[in-house]
């Protein structure tokens, strides 16, 4: 179940940040590939969003997000590995034995 909290800061070209609510206190770490939107997962210090998240030591803090995401919007699920239409080759080398 998520909760209410406030994003304290957020590292865009690092991709992580802290998020703060009653029941993480110190912090909660929180990583860009936790944050459920589409494009370009970033957040910004101040803004409310939906957490959630679990204890676990991580980088010094305590807790660490699971999911979270703006609280103006519906947290969007993860495109599952087979469904990412990314285009996927293989390469096989095979050589000739020698004498």
């Amino acid at each position: 179940m998520a909760v209410e909290a406030v994003v304290r800061e957020w590292h865009s070209e690092e991709g992580w940040g802290v998020v703060d609510c009653p029941q993480t206190p110190g912090g909660c770490w929180a990583h860009f590939s936790h944050v459920a939107i589409t494009g370009y997962r970033q957040l910004h210090a101040g803004q409310a969003v939906a957490l959630e998240w679990e204890a676990g030591d991580q980088d010094g803090f305590a807790y660490r997000a699971v999911r979270l995401w703006p609280t103006d919007s519906d947290p969007v699920e993860p495109l599952a590995e087979h469904d990412s239409g990314a285009y996927r080759s293989t390469l096989t080398l095979r050589f000739d034995e020698t004498d």
